[in-house]
């Protein structure tokens, strides 16, 4: 008896092995929800943003096409093109390169001298002094940054004058007194800046002090570093923010100084404190040269962006 013998009734069929999945159309939403998110967290800022276009980018773009032209404030019908004239004009006047110069020193012996010196000394200071000592201390160099700066100025000119505070006071100590305003009057305004604009220094590095831990500046003193070597060591390392950050805003405060100037010597005498807003001052609205003087106002807002760039980049740089 044999065993059955299946029987083929027709080709064999075999099953395709399963394909990759075919790939779904991608959806949009996930862009869709990032871009409305986006507009979400723009929409707090908007504000701010129209208002630095309507009165910074507006004013300031006016300005650039104002100084390519002639326009004057007076006898001139309409202003034409002049091209790149007023900038030439500019570099070939020797009171503008004197304004140039006079702004520089003005800029280095007030603000990166004066008022950083002294305001990091006195915040040092104030960290060891006692509570009264701190308070009275304060209080003057503070009242001293929120007077006004035409009060400040006449102050400050009462101090100088010839028959001033100032020689009164070597009258009576028998040293040779002088006027001041007159034989050196960009030292005057450098000081009355430096007297003015301190307290704001001051209040910087009072706080940056304040984040220093004292475990650091404590495990020094065991060491035996001295007090200097501490400041250059330890102190100055780990404030380089502040410091950089201080040093910009005083500086750009610096460079747009005028009313101090101006009710102290009035630029002069002979152009001696003259510095670029005063020249610009002069150009635009005493010699009716809005033009001229709008040119003038680019360069020293250029300036102003030189020293940014310059601190913006230090700032980069980690501890």
């Amino acid at each position: 008896m044999t065993a059955a013998t299946p029987r083929h009734t027709g080709p064999e069929v075999r099953k395709a092995p399963p394909g990759p999945p075919v790939p779904r159309p991608a959806r949009r939403t996930g862009a869709a929800a990032t871009a409305r998110r986006s507009l979400f967290r723009a929409l707090p800022v908007s504000p701010a943003v129209v208002l630095l276009l309507l009165f910074l980018a507006g004013p300031i773009a006016y300005c650039v096409v104002i100084a390519f032209t002639d326009l004057q404030l007076t006898g001139q019908a309409e202003s034409s093109f002049v091209g790149f004239e007023n900038f030439r004009r500019a570099f070939q006047d020797e009171a503008f390169l004197n304004a140039v110069w006079l702004t520089l020193v003005f800029t280095v012996l007030s603000s990166l001298i004066g008022q950083n010196t002294l305001g990091l000394a006195l915040a040092s200071l104030m960290q060891r002094a006692s509570k009264p000592v701190r308070t009275l201390t304060g209080g003057i160099v503070v009242t001293a940054w929120v007077l006004p700066e035409v009060v400040a100025g006449f102050l400050l000119y009462a101090f100088f004058r010839r028959e001033g505070t100032l020689n009164a006071v070597l009258d009576w100590l028998h040293l040779p007194s002088q006027n001041w305003l007159f034989t050196l009057p960009i030292l005057a305004v450098s000081f009355a800046n430096v007297w003015r604009g301190t307290a704001f220094s001051m209040l910087v590095y009072s706080a940056a002090l304040n984040e220093i831990p004292k475990e650091v500046t404590e495990a020094a003193e065991v060491d035996g570093a001295s007090g200097w070597r501490r400041m250059w060591h330890i102190t100055l390392p780990m404030i380089r923010r502040s410091i950089g950050t201080n040093l910009m805003l005083n500086t750009l405060q610096t460079l747009s100084v005028f009313g101090l100037i101006w009710v102290m010597t009035r630029g002069g005498p002979s152009g001696k404190s003259q510095t670029l807003p005063l020249f610009m001052y002069e150009q635009a609205f005493q010699n009716s040269l809005i033009g001229y003087g709008t040119a003038v106002a680019l360069l020293l807002l250029l300036i102003g962006s030189l020293f940014s760039v310059v601190y913006l980049r230090l700032l980069r740089t980690e501890v």
